[in-house]
């Protein structure tokens, strides 16, 4: 039988926010839990600590949790993954019968800081993560708490954590890595009051520091659950974070985390059988590092991520609000590449270019799943090699990323003679290739839009889009950047 997330202190994280409101600013509201509280119950029993940590990681994929209750594109961090891949362009919506995503789609409501969905959602949710840690972080001795045996793990955690949410807000908020812009007020203690925007280097330094912290302090950290990080995890974070800096050394530190998780982590390549195995099951694939194990007691159904993705869920996707791959980019997939197969070819179905094999409900019945158990990803190995491959051209080493790239080939194509075209590439057509293989790769993870800021580059929409079909878009367009929300800046005197 499956089981499930249920945190001992829901009350805890699902009402944290950051504004400078009366309700923020009261010491310990009726309806929340206090740093105090929290620290001094946990002298008591500290499973309430293990407990609130674990309704962090609840957060990440319940519904209303970016503050819109009821709204269907709010359901934690895979409704952001569905929004930055729109952003991308990778991920068309093809047909809008019920108006989800339309003026997402259409760079409508990313221009526009009085839109809640989604400039206010994702402010909100991140920062609610973010507060969250800063709980648990205060509650365990500070940020500079001595470390022991009894808070280490959770301190790792909730280090990692904190980095992960101001990780997502510089690629939402903030159009490309600039040392001295400012954009994000920085939050290191629990329930603080306002505060002034940070440099987006502060921002930047801040997650290194965590991370750092969090892989050393999970060195030996054996996790009971895939929804839990740990040091494998956190190295895949703050290659993340190096690789969007890339200055200097970043790009070679990011290769180096991406190769120890590759090396240390026992994580194998997705296999051939998997990539179209439906994506549906945390046991099932062990190339996931980071996911969680979805069951009917969480309580899901149409406002999820597979309420909008999966042909075979009951579901936006079956009735109408198609969201389909690039028409480009399918195109430019090798017909004997299995990932090819992921989506359906025919183009008079009802699910044309949809992810049919690559999402789905095990069960494979139209419409078949109403309450949600299929489960939810995060993070999988196979981003590291293409991290590494990616990091390893752009600084010169073309044999390691020819050799990487090739790696997750030989598990897409039956004879490698279909990838030994990777052997004569060089320069700005090596680095090219591997973007590619990112794309068609990691469709509909969330990773596109990363992808497209570390890569600098423009995509121009193919004929499936029904908004702005045609149009190339580059990667620092203002429109692709999320406005700080109208709540933030009448409640935040510090933000102009």
């Amino acid at each position: 039988m499956k089981k499930y997330i249920k945190p001992l202190l829901l009350g805890t994280i699902t009402v944290l926010s950051l504004s400078c409101s009366d309700d923020f600013l009261e010491e310990t509201p009726t309806q929340d839990v206090s740093v105090q509280d929290v620290s001094d119950t946990g002298k008591i029993y500290p499973g309430v600590l293990e407990g609130t940590l674990r309704g962090i990681y609840e957060v990440m994929f319940q519904t209303g949790t970016g503050g819109l209750v009821g709204d269907h594109e709010d359901y934690g961090q895979k409704g952001y993954d569905v929004m930055s891949d729109m952003l991308s362009g990778d991920l068309a919506l093809a047909q809008n019968i019920y108006n989800r995503y339309s003026s997402l789609a259409q760079l409508i409501s990313t221009n526009d800081f009085t839109f809640n969905d989604p400039n206010y959602m994702a402010w909100r949710y991140y920062y609610r993560i973010i507060n969250s840690s800063n709980l648990v972080i205060k509650s365990l001795g500070g940020n500079d708490a001595v470390i022991t045996d009894a808070n280490r793990e959770a301190m790792g955690q909730a280090k990692a954590l904190r980095a992960y949410g101001y990780f997502y807000l510089t690629q939402l908020y903030i159009p490309e890595y600039t040392p001295t812009s400012r954009a994000l007020p920085i939050y290191t203690e629990a329930n603080s009051d306002a505060q002034a925007q940070s440099t987006t280097e502060e921002v930047y330094n801040l997650m290194v520091k965590d991370l750092e912290e969090s892989i050393e302090l999970l060195e030996s950290y054996n996790r009971e659950k895939e929804y839990q990080i740990n040091k494998y995890v956190a190295k895949g974070l703050l290659a993340y974070v190096y690789a969007s800096r890339g200055l200097g050394t970043d790009n070679t530190k990011a290769r180096e985390l991406a190769e120890e998780v590759i090396s240390e982590g026992g994580f194998p390549l997705t296999s051939k059988e998997r990539a179209t195995g439906g994506f549906n099951n945390v046991a099932e694939n062990p190339s996931w590092m980071w996911g969680v194990d979805i069951t009917i007691d969480n309580g899901l159904d149409l406002i999820s991520w597979w309420g909008q993705m999966d042909y075979y869920t009951f579901s936006y996707q079956s009735f109408g609000d198609k969201k389909q791959i690039d028409l480009g980019l399918y195109n430019s997939i090798n017909d004997n590449d299995i990932r090819k197969t992921q989506f359906d070819s025919d183009a008079a179905s009802g699910s044309y270019l949809m992810p049919i094999n690559k999402f789905y409900h095990s069960a494979k019945k139209f419409r078949g799943q109403r309450n949600i158990e299929s489960d939810y990803i995060y993070m999988r190995v196979d981003e590291m090699y293409l991290l590494s491959a990616e990091m390893a051209a752009k600084e010169g080493l073309e044999a390691e990323a020819k050799n990487r790239l090739k790696d997750l080939l030989s598990q897409r194509f039956d004879a490698a003679a279909d990838y030994a075209y990777v052997d004569a590439l060089t320069g700005k057509d090596l680095q090219d290739e591997i973007y590619l293989q990112t794309r068609i790769e990691l469709w509909g993870e969330g990773k596109s839009f990363l992808a497209l800021k570390r890569n600098k580059a423009t995509l121009t929409r193919g004929g499936n889009h029904i908004y702005l079909t045609g149009e190339s878009i580059p990667y620092n367009d203002d429109r692709l950047v999320f406005e700080i929300p109208q709540s933030e800046i009448q409640n935040n005197p510090f933000i102009n």
